[in-house]
């Protein structure tokens, strides 16, 4: 058996070998504390690095929320730069920096003037914004002291899980491969460098942003008492903070831009602010980065080029009719309304996807309004001339050139808003018989959720932007531009701003970008009833909500076959919004779930990867519909086809552009696509007169 008890003796050694022990112990924990502190003096040891990082997790622990403060406070990249043992110089060094540092003081001067310009424009908007986020903080602010729960808790889960990453960053420091404490969302490609996750010091920046943008959000969204609205806007502009603030936008925490300066010697960093001055100038209120080759692209030549002339034009539209590539064509033509902030050929982009050249392909005579790029002169004009000059003025030119009463009329979007308030008009005016049958592809008709785009709309908002719209007559398109990009910021716009201006890289040229990036301006009278009438008041979905001429607009009388088209993953038509269209209009209706987005979705020509779902039994549950749906593999032109064949009317002989249905000729005005689509935002915003004869016809307060 073993003695349990210890000898008096062997207790006295004890005590004595612990003592010893003990003062050896201290001796080797100072030793260990001075041999720390040369380390931490030395940028190369990753454990000097280490505790660097240990202090910066002690300040972040007591301001769980303040990452980029404290990396302020704290960078690991100057303490690395400072011991960094400078060359000698030399000529060819001091010839490099003197030229290095001369352009970036004459780039930095070009981008301090242009900020200046741009912080002198109105900024009614922006501070309409900022007062109604300040008021959502407040109110969130004081839920939270009223329920501190919930609050709390998330605030120890967050510093759990930031004790959980350094725990795991000296893990991997010491070789191992610790699981992650968070992970970028799939299809999140920022972090794609394989820094991101092989270095210890990238991979924590990655994971501690990661960790704080998550607490910073679910916070928001696990605070009671905030109203939805409120809710929604505090949500979608920390999102923006937040992905504007990624460690992946500056040069100092991103690897694979420090690695391309170091190789490059800084010409990438020249080459960026080169483009950020070219795109500053070319900017509005907010910088509007380029997303693709602009001079690679000539609208007419390698894009938009179906074959057609223009027959019809006033002050707000031009008409154009495609010519016939079958030898027979369908009796009723076909008049396609495209959306006003955007150039029309987005319908014949390419040959491989263009809607125009494929509806010609299947026998229809088709037209298309091209909608004329609003000067200031233009702030009046309003939907009721957009419907009246616009729409029904070119029925009646369709009805001249091929004698023709009944057409099918399409529209996209916004264009198809107005399609709808035209079905509308047509029928309280006892002349619905004039359209055969309505397509609308993405068009929103209830806006009690009309997507992340709703969060800058409220009666604040609108009041802001008709004062700016006022002073210039028009709400500028390339502001339009940037707000659409800003609703999937990552993708279309921290994205771009890392390649262009950080890693010095042109873009690529993409037609669908071009596109993009060809935005019109929007008069003040329009924007105003866009954002008042169907955001405000959402007047479209109820009867005689919308008053357009006198006219009460009720589409739950419109007995017109509608056939709606929307889409998966739209940002901007939330595809639930377009469906309650089903429930108002009062006619035959169809409608159709397509894959994909806004643009990829609609412009989906056969042997596309992209299908669509249907289900004929339209309850008022969406999510019911969606879910008892059938998928089908194909593109949803197919299912259009065969609907529309019974308001096609007989074939009969192809139609020539430029002569009307008895022969004579029409005059016609130049060839598709035709100039009013040339004209850019900042032309027009200018005073571009593309239009000098129409002038006249403006409409006067």
């Amino acid at each position: 058996m073993a003695d349990t008890n210890p000898q008096p003796g062997r207790a006295s050694n004890a005590n004595a070998n612990s003592t010893a022990s003990t003062d050896q112990e201290n001796a080797n924990q100072q030793a260990a504390q001075d041999g720390n502190t040369q380390k931490a003096n030395n940028p190369f040891d990753p454990f000097g690095i280490g505790n660097a990082f240990a202090n910066y997790n002690m300040n972040l622990a007591q301001n769980p929320f303040d990452f980029f403060g404290q990396m302020n406070h704290m960078n690991p990249f100057a303490q690395v730069a400072k011991s960094i043992p400078q060359p000698a110089p030399t000529s060819a060094i001091t010839d490099f920096y003197t030229q290095f540092f001369g352009n970036m003081t004459q780039l930095s001067q070009q981008i301090a003037q242009q900020s200046m310009r741009l912080n002198q424009q109105p900024q009614y908007t922006n501070t309409s914004i900022m007062m109604d986020l300040m008021e959502g903080w407040k109110k969130m602010a004081q839920t939270s002291t009223n329920h501190p729960g919930n609050f709390i808790e998330d605030q120890v889960q967050l510093l759990r899980d930031q004790v959980q990453l350094w725990q795991n960053t000296l893990q991997q420091m010491a070789g191992k491969t610790p699981e992650p404490v968070a992970k970028p969302e799939k299809g999140d490609k920022r972090f794609s460098d394989e820094e991101w996750e092989q270095n210890p010091l990238f991979n924590f920046l990655k994971q501690n942003y990661l960790l704080t943008s998550q607490a910073m959000l679910e916070a928001i969204e696990s605070t009671e008492g905030v109203d939805e609205k409120t809710r929604q806007r505090l949500a979608f502009f920390t999102r923006q903070w937040i992905n504007a603030m990624a460690p992946t936008n500056f040069l100092l925490t991103n690897p694979e831009v420090l690695r391309l300066t170091i190789e490059s010697g800084g010409k990438n960093l020249i080459e960026g602010m080169k483009q950020m001055s070219e795109d500053m100038r070319n900017s509005a209120d907010t910088l509007n980065i380029r997303m693709t080759d602009e001079s690679a692209f000539r609208v007419g030549d390698n894009i938009a080029t179906s074959k057609g002339k223009v027959v019809f034009e006033n002050y707000l539209m031009q008409l154009i009719q495609y010519e016939p590539s079958t030898e027979k064509v369908k009796q009723r033509p076909m008049l396609l309304v495209p959306p006003w902030i955007n150039k029309f050929y987005i319908m014949d982009l390419r040959e491989k996807n263009s809607f125009i050249r494929w509806a010609v392909e299947q026998g229809h005579t088709v037209f298309v309004l091209s909608w004329a790029n609003p000067t200031p002169e233009y702030n009046n004009v309003s939907m009721k001339h957009y419907m009246k000059d616009g729409v029904l003025v070119g029925m009646d030119a369709i009805e001249r050139i091929t004698g023709e009463k009944i057409i099918n009329v399409s529209g996209y979007c916004i264009g198809g808003m107005l399609t709808a308030i035209t079905l509308g008009y047509l029928t309280a005016k006892n002349q619905a018989d004039r359209i055969a049958s309505a397509t609308l592809w993405a068009t929103i008709i209830d806006f009690t959720d009309p997507g992340d785009i709703g969060v800058f709309i409220d009666d604040k908002i609108v009041a802001a932007i008709d004062k700016q719209n006022a002073e210039k007559g028009v709400f500028d398109g390339r502001m339009m531009g940037v707000s659409f990009s800003l609703l999937r910021e990552n993708s279309l716009y921290w994205n771009y701003y890392v390649q262009n201006y950080l890693k010095g890289e042109r873009p690529v040229p993409f037609d669908l970008l071009y596109w993009n990036s060809d935005c019109t301006n929007v008069t003040a009278a329009l924007h105003h009833f866009l954002l008042n009438e169907f955001y405000l008041k959402n007047g479209l979905r109820k009867p005689g909500g919308i008053e357009i001429d006198g006219v009460k607009i009720d589409l739950s009388k419109v007995k017109i076959p509608v056939f709606m088209v929307a889409t998966l993953q739209d940002h901007i038509a939330k595809w639930k919004s377009c469906y309650a269209g089903t429930q108002v209009f009062g006619g035959e209706k169809v409608f159709l779930l397509g894959e994909s987005g806004h643009i990829a979705g609609i412009m989906n020509p056969p042997g596309s990867k992209y299908g669509y779902y249907t289900n004929k039994a339209y309850t008022a549950d969406a999510d019911h519909w969606y879910k008892e749906a059938e998928f089908v593999q194909d593109t949803w032109w197919h299912n259009w086809a065969e609907w529309v064949k019974p308001y096609e009317g007989n074939e009969i002989n192809a139609r020539i552009v430029g002569q009307d249905s008895k022969g004579k000729e029409v005059p016609t005005l130049g060839s598709a696509p035709g100039s009013y689509v040339t004209v850019k935002a900042d032309e027009a915003l200018n005073g571009h007169n593309f239009a000098e004869a129409y002038q006249a016809q403006l409409p006067k307060k």
